[in-house]
């Protein structure tokens, strides 16, 4: 009889240290989680960051268009003033 109850008594030590890392894997296994989500929200706000660069770095480029064109109405219009020796 001390003999099975010395191996229940290793058995439930060994349920016992069984339970505990369950215990911290499912805790760490939280942890990761909230650490996924974070890391998604992150990669989201970077993408719309991203587009948002797109969009400026395309508006930018108009722009230079544009006072290139404008640079160029100037040029002929101080031509054309040179020209009438004003």
């Amino acid at each position: 009889m001390t003999a099975e109850i010395e191996r229940i008594k290793v058995l439930e030590t060994k349920i016992a240290g069984v339970v505990e890392h369950v215990a911290k894997l499912a805790a760490e296994n939280e942890k990761l989680r909230q650490q996924v989500k974070e890391l998604r929200a992150e990669r989201k706000d970077a993408e719309e960051m991203g587009r948002r660069l797109a969009k400026l770095d395309d508006e930018v480029k108009r722009y230079d268009n544009e006072r290139e064109a404008v640079k160029g109405k100037i040029d002929l219009l101080i031509a054309q003033i040179d020209k009438l020796g004003v």
